[in-house]
C-alpha cells in the first residue's frame, strides 16, 4: 500500500507542477466529465446506496445526486468568472501602481468522506477541488463498501489517476494517508476522527477544512404552525433515519404547545412512513450494528411517546420521540446521529438561550416562529455554524450561502463559490512602474516625527 501510494503521490504532483490543471478550460472538461459519469452510473450508485443505508431510489437521488449535479452545473457556469483576478485599491505612498487578487490552485488535496451520504459528501469537495485546479486523492468511508466501490469503478473510469485517484480502505489506509505531505486535506465525519486529522496534518502544517457535526438544537414557539413546522422537524430529522449531520438533534417546545405539537409530529410520521414505518420504501436503516447499539442505549434516556420499535437483524430503529430526558443524559450530551427525536420544553425563551450558551456550538440552529423580533433574539444570543428559519436542512441548498461550522462543529466552508474558494489561495499582487520614485522615502530621513506623521496618514491612505 504505502509503495503504490507514494508513487499516486509522485504521479500527482508531477501532473500539477506540469500546470494543465491550471487552464480553465481543462477544469470545465473535467467537470463535465464527471457530471457524465454520474449519469451513467447512475442506477450503480442507487443500487449500492440501497444496499448500504436502504435509501429509496427517490431518497437517494435527491439527496446525493442531484444535489452533486447542481453542484457541477453552478461551477461550470460560473468557474471562469471565480479564476478573474479582482482589483484591489492601493494607497498614495505605492503610486503608481495596480493591485489585484488573483485565485490559485492549492495543489494535491486529500478529501475524506463520510458514511452518511457517501456520494454526496465525497464528490461535492471535488467539485471544487476541480474548479479550483487542484489534484485530488478521495478516500470513501469502509462503513458505507457498496458505495465505496461504485465509486471507485466510476472515479477510475473518469479520471487518470494522477488527477484525481481513489483510495479504499479502513483506518490504516486513512492513517497511511494522513502521513503523507498534501497541500490541503477536507475532512466531513466525527469530532475525534476530526481532531485526529488535524493533528496529522499539523506535521506537514497543511490547512484542513473540518466538517463535523454536534446537536442541533430545534427550538418551537407557541406562534409557529404546529401543523407545518411538525411536518419539516420530521422529515428533516428521519431522513436517511437521522444519520445527517444537521439533523435537528433535539426539539425545545413552548411549554403551551408541547402536547399538540407531539401529536402533529405523531401524525406527521404516520403522513409519511406508514403505520409501520419498518415497511415503508421511503425509509432507511442505520449504518452498521455498533452505531444500531449505541442508538438503543439512548432509549433508555427518556420516556418513549412515538415509535421505540427496533430490530437488530434488520438495522431498523422506528422513528422514536422521547420526552422526559435530563439536559445531562447521554441522550442530551452526545450526537444522536439516528431516528432518535427528545422533545424537551421551556417556559421562556431565556433559559433556552442561556442553556445553549452553556453547550458547544452546533452545526446548525432551527428556529420557527413568525416574530420577526424572536427571530432577532435568537439569532443575537446563539452562535452556529448555520441558522434555519422555519425549516431545518434546506439552508444547505442554496449555492451562494456558504456551509460550513463554527468551534466544536469544525471550522472551513463549502458548497458554490465557497468551495472554489476553499481549495484556493488568494494571491496579492502589486505592480509599480518606474516613473516615479521619491527621494524621501529613502534613508537618511529629512523630516521631523511629527511632520512623518502627518504625511504618513495621508500617503497610507488612512
Amino acid at each position: 500500500m504505502s509503495k503504490n501510494l507514494a508513487e499516486i503521490l509522485q504521479r500527482q504532483r508531477a501532473f500539477f507542477d506540469a500546470g494543465k490543471t491550471r487552464n480553465v478550460a481543462f477544469r470545465r472538461e473535467r467537470l463535465g466529465a464527471l457530471q457524465s459519469a454520474l449519469e451513467a452510473h447512475e442506477a450503480e450508485l442507487l443500487k449500492a446506496l440501497h444496499a448500504d443505508l436502504r435509501k429509496s431510489p427517490t431518497e437517494a437521488y435527491v439527496t446525493e445526486l442531484a444535489y452533486l449535479h447542481a453542484e457541477i452545473r453552478h461551477a461550470l457556469r460560473h468557474v471562469k468568472s471565480w479564476m478573474k483576478p479582482q482589483r484591489r485599491r492601493t494607497p498614495p505612498l505605492t503610486w503608481p501602481s495596480r493591485a489585484w487578487t488573483q485565485p490559485e490552485p492549492l495543489g494535491m488535496v486529500l478529501i475524506l468522506g463520510p458514511w452518511n451520504y457517501p456520494v454526496q459528501l465525497l464528490l461535492v469537495p471535488l467539485v471544487g477541488a476541480i474548479a479550483a485546479g487542484n489534484c485530488a486523492v478521495l478516500k470513501p468511508s469502509e462503513h458505507a463498501p457498496a458505495t465505496a466501490k461504485a465509486l471507485q469503478r466510476m472515479i477510475g473510469r473518469t479520471f487518470a489517476p494522477e488527477h484525481v485517484t481513489l483510495v479504499q480502505g479502513g483506518r490504516e489506509t486513512a492513517e497511511a494517508l494522513l502521513r503523507e505531505r498534501f497541500d490541503k486535506i477536507f475532512f466531513t465525519g466525527g469530532a475525534t476522527v476530526g481532531r485526529a486529522v488535524m493533528a496529522a496534518a499539523a506535521r506537514h502544517l497543511t490547512p484542513v477544512t473540518l466538517e463535523l457535526g454536534g446537536k442541533s438544537p430545534c427550538i418551537v414557539c407557541a406562534d409557529a404552525p404546529l401543523q407545518v413546522a411538525a411536518r419539516r422537524i420530521v422529515w428533516g430529522k428521519f431522513l436517511n433515519a437521522g444519520q445527517t449531520c444537521v439533523a435537528p438533534d433535539f426539539v425545545w417546545a413552548d411549554q403551551r404547545i408541547v402536547q399538540p405539537l407531539l401529536e402533529e409530529i405523531a401524525h406527521a410520521i404516520r403522513a409519511f412512513y406508514g403505520e409501520d414505518p419498518g415497511q415503508s420504501p421511503d425509509y432507511g436503516r442505520i449504518i452498521n450494528r455498533a452505531h444500531f447499539d449505541r442508538l438503543c442505549g439512548y432509549l433508555r434516556d427518556g420516556h418513549v411517546v412515538i415509535g421505540g420499535q427496533h430490530n437488530a437483524a434488520d438495522l431498523y430503529m422506528a422513528p422514536t420521540v422521547l420526552t422526559g430526558t435530563s439536559l445531562d443524559s447521554s441522550v442530551m450530551q452526545e450526537e444522536i446521529f439516528g431516528p432518535i427525536l427528545p422533545v424537551l420544553s421551556f417556559q421562556s425563551l431565556e433559559e433556552v438561550l442561556a442553556e445553549l450558551h452553556r453547550r458547544p456550538t452546533p452545526l446548525a440552529l432551527y428556529l420557527f416562529t413568525r416574530d420577526r423580533a424572536t427571530q432577532r433574539r435568537v439569532l443575537s444570543g446563539t452562535r452556529s455554524g448555520g441558522v434555519c428559519l422555519n425549516d431545518t436542512v434546506l439552508h444547505l441548498t442554496p449555492k451562494d450561502l456558504p456551509f460550513g461550522g463554527l468551534d466544536e462543529s469544525g471550522f472551513g466552508a463549502y458548497h458554490g463559490r465557497a468551495s472554489f474558494d476553499c481549495f484556493s489561495h488568494q494571491r496579492s499582487v502589486l505592480r509599480r512602474g518606474f516613473l516615479f520614485d521619491s527621494r524621501r522615502r529613502y534613508p537618511p530621513q529629512r523630516l521631523s516625527l511629527a511632520a512623518l506623521k502627518r504625511v504618513m496618514k495621508w500617503l497610507m491612505g488612512t
